[in-house]
């Protein structure tokens, strides 16, 4: 019998599920967030490209400017909408930095290939500005979770205790149904 059909308080595995969710949930919506704002640089990256004549890597930098400010109101309104709102002037001031070193780690790629290899056909820099996106994702995902979008420790307190009572307070509602 699993825990939830004999009544006992909810065990380590179920909190670790929960957590388990709870980040899986989080993954989806930073990807929601993140394909969108894919989309954004990538269309601006090219636009900008072919509109203006203007090299690479300045395109680029201009495109993952606009994605930035798009993903900030993505991600304080979609993706951590429950997190502390407090100290907005320090929140957008972390994204901000850490949003430059992804900048950095994705047009560094793209810098790499252009200038360094001489890959610089529209295929090229797309694919290239397409890994270094990847690369710097990696970094900001955990960067923002960490650093910019903080959970509240009291909510996950609260959360757990009121699971705990929860389940609690339904194992003696069970046994007197029983009986």
């Amino acid at each position: 019998m699993d825990s939830a059909s004999s009544g006992s308080p909810a065990g380590p595995r179920s909190a670790v599920r929960r957590r388990f969710d709870l980040l899986l949930r989080e993954v989806a919506k930073f990807g929601a967030v993140g394909g969108a704002g894919l989309l954004v640089n990538l269309l601006v990256f090219n636009l900008v490209r072919h509109a203006t004549g203007l090299q690479v890597v300045r395109a680029s930098v201009i495109a993952t400017v606009v994605a930035i400010a798009f993903n900030y109101v993505g991600f304080r309104y979609f993706t951590y909408r429950d997190r502390d709102r407090g100290g907005r002037t320090k929140e957008l001031t972390l994204f901000l930095l850490f949003s430059v070193v992804g900048l950095v780690i994705e047009n560094g790629v793209l810098y790499a290939a252009t200038y360094g290899f001489g890959w610089d056909s529209p295929l090229q820099s797309n694919v290239f500005k397409f890994l270094g996106i990847g690369i710097a994702t990696l970094f900001r995902f955990w960067s923002y979770r960490t650093w910019v979008f903080r959970t509240l420790p009291a909510r996950e307190a609260v959360a757990s205790a009121e699971a705990f009572l929860d389940a609690g307070v339904a194992a003696p509602r069970a046994r007197a149904k029983v009986n």
